[in-house]
């Protein structure tokens, strides 16, 4: 019988914390003077960078929603929900730790700037809206996936009109998961769009995985997908507004970015899987499953975090590229040998907050939420 394991979803994992750890290095330390446009080193570079949230984002639904899948398969689906729901609050909460000023507390400066939302905060409430939708439609994995892909390219097609949206009257804490206005780096919308994408994709893998030819299949419709959406989408969008003149639709063909970053998302999924027997080393897969102590290491090291001491305090914008490429090949190298061999990092937070995110859980299924 085929093995159930997805061993690409480790590698593409680790491929997108990779990325993400250079792009972050070399997008804070690179000179100002280095960032040329014209430059074809630059321009594939910033190609490759833009390409690493969404990669994260559907990879994280895949294999959240895979899981919760199987194990309502197996009978354990009530202890993934409840993982699940752990999870998510965990990564909020880790999310805002990280961007407390304790040191500048602690001199009487206080300020609302730790309140944006970044990456840990925006995948922890997909999480939950993803548990939220999955026990809404009770379960029903083919209802599901079918809402999942319509909330996914919804949300992408509404983009125009909630692109400027500055939220204004709602509180700054929930205010900031909707809109940038004030320094959120990530937002639930669009990015939950790639998270409720990959939850459709999870769907097509736990419902024909054991198939003989679903290996093939998914990958040559990955690629074809995913290259007309790059290559195509935009003069699909073009066309349609031709014959609808909607504008809302020509608003979205000429940023579409959404549309052609899924496209990405779907070639990079289709050639991890095809090459899927060549990317099992154990050190491969184990990057990909310490996803979280990478970002939170690399996080403190380069950002200061809590301290505010990291290395963007002392070589912000001062890098050339010779040194930017060799300093970042160090920096993920060295962040990740100590995540991969267990140095441990913030083992007493996420002890705690595994305690409390526990608590929470607890809290909203005695109350039946």
């Amino acid at each position: 019988m085929k093995s159930s394991r997805l061993y690409f979803i480790d590698a593409v994992r680790a491929f997108a914390i990779l990325m993400m750890l250079q792009g972050h290095f070399i997008d804070t330390l690179l000179a100002a003077e280095f960032r040329d446009p014209s430059n074809v080193a630059f321009r594939i570079w910033q190609y490759f960078r833009g390409i690493t949230a969404p990669t994260f984002f559907t990879i994280s639904g895949l294999i959240f929603t895979y899981l919760l899948m199987k194990a309502r398969a197996k009978g354990g689906v009530k202890e993934r929900i409840k993982k699940g729901v752990v999870r998510g609050f965990m990564l909020i909460g880790i999310g805002y730790l990280l961007r407390i000023p304790v040191f500048r507390w602690f001199t009487g400066k206080f300020g609302t700037y730790f309140m944006v939302i970044d990456v840990l905060q925006c995948i922890g409430l997909s999480l939950l809206l993803i548990v939220l939708f999955y026990k809404l439609v009770r379960q029903n994995h083919r209802i599901f996936s079918i809402l999942m892909i319509f909330i996914g390219t919804l949300i992408f097609a509404l983009e125009p009109l909630y692109r400027t949206y500055s939220a204004t009257n709602i509180p700054l804490f929930f205010a900031n998961y909707i809109t940038k206005a004030n320094g959120s780096i990530f937002t639930i919308i669009p990015w939950f769009g790639y998270m409720a994408y990959g939850a459709f994709i999870a769907f097509l893998f736990q419902q024909y995985l054991t198939h003989p030819k679903f290996k093939n299949s998914i990958v040559v419709g990955f690629l074809v997908i995913g290259l007309f959406l790059v290559n195509g989408s935009t003069t699909l969008l073009h066309y349609i507004f031709k014959f609808t003149q909607v504008q809302l639709i020509d608003d979205i063909a000429n940023f579409n970015y959404l549309f052609i970053r899924l496209g990405n998302v779907l070639v990079i999924f289709g050639t991890f899987y095809a090459l899927e027997r060549f990317l099992k080393h154990p050190i491969i897969l184990k990057i990909g499953q310490k996803t979280l102590s990478i970002y939170v290491i690399h996080f403190i090291v380069l950002y200061g975090s809590f301290t505010g001491w990291g290395l963007n305090r002392v070589l912000s914008k001062k890098l050339d590229p010779t040194q930017a490429v060799f300093g970042a090949l160090i920096f993920l190298i060295l962040v990740s040998l100590i995540a991969v061999y267990r140095i441990k990092a913030n083992t007493y937070i996420y002890a705690k907050l595994r305690i409390a995110a526990h608590k929470i859980s607890f809290l909203i299924s005695k109350r039946g939420i």
